[in-house]
């Protein structure tokens, strides 16, 4: 299928390695020009490397900076001559016990998880409106839609992001003009986090990570880890000019991790 969006200009955020490299990878793939961002240069200069072996055809530039900064976002929009997709993607914060976290910690998992993307968000939708085509996905998680008990701040952060972008979506200015605003719940993916999760928790349970991750494939009806390819896959077919008509959407991508109906 040609996803009729070759020479389109993508924002993706965190794009170095995993699900935002995914994406990244998806979209070049189809033509696009991108601009990934990330904090650490070494792996990110590495990245924009590959991805333009991936395509010669395409533009990658790469801006490295911490995207939940007013400069890092600053500068990565400016590298981009005009965004007409954006991914939006965050480290998650880590887990604990809320009765731990002070109100810096809450602060800083807002910022990252859900401020950060609104306002790239606000420097975008409304250019896209004026042209006529933009796509937005935000990439959040699935403890958005079953919330995990020691991932409060990624809970409350990625959840408010969700409730902000259920209204924003349905303005009738941007999706009659063509711009969609969709969220990707990823549920176990074999990514750098996933990894380091495990390897958390086979070193507090005794267990070896091969026993740790076994029993976390167990857990789920596809019995393996989703693949970055894959997700960027997803993400690639809701950019696309084929989905003009989905927005507003939460999509679930957990192997069939969620027990529920709806």
């Amino acid at each position: 299928m040609d996803m009729g969006i070759a020479g389109k200009w993508a924002l993706v955020c965190a794009a170095s390695k995993g699900l935002g490299k995914g994406c990244a990878a998806a979209l070049v793939r189809e033509g696009v020009n991108v601009v990934i961002t990330a904090r650490g240069e070494p792996a990110l200069q590495a990245t924009a490397a590959e991805l333009r072996a991936l395509n010669p055809l395409v533009q990658v530039l790469a801006v490295a900076g911490d995207i939940a900064t007013p400069e890092g976002r600053a500068a990565a929009l400016a590298a981009c001559p005009q965004v007409d997709i954006l991914v939006n993607n965050a480290g998650g914060p880590p887990p604990g016990d809320f009765r731990d976290w002070d109100r810096d910690t809450w602060l800083k998992a807002i910022d990252a998880n859900m401020l950060a993307p609104i306002e790239l968000i606000k420097a975008t939708v409304d250019a896209m409106a004026g042209r006529g085509f933009g796509r937005v996905l935000n990439i959040t998680s699935g403890a958005v839609k079953a919330p995990i008990d020691t991932l409060g701040l990624s809970n409350g952060a990625r959840t408010g992001l969700t409730g902000f972008v259920a209204g924003l979506a349905r303005q009738q200015r941007l999706v009659s003009r063509n711009v969609t605003l969709n969220n990707l719940l990823p549920g176990a993916f074999d990514t750098d986090r996933l990894r380091v999760t495990l390897a958390g928790a086979a070193a507090k349970t005794g267990q070896s990570v091969e026993a740790v991750a076994d029993a976390r494939k167990a857990g789920t009806p596809a019995r393996r880890f989703g693949s970055a390819d894959e997700f960027g896959a997803y993400c690639a077919f809701l950019c696309s000019a084929h989905a003009g008509y989905i927005t507003g959407q939460n999509l679930l991508i957990d192997g069939g991790a969620y027990p529920g109906t709806f």
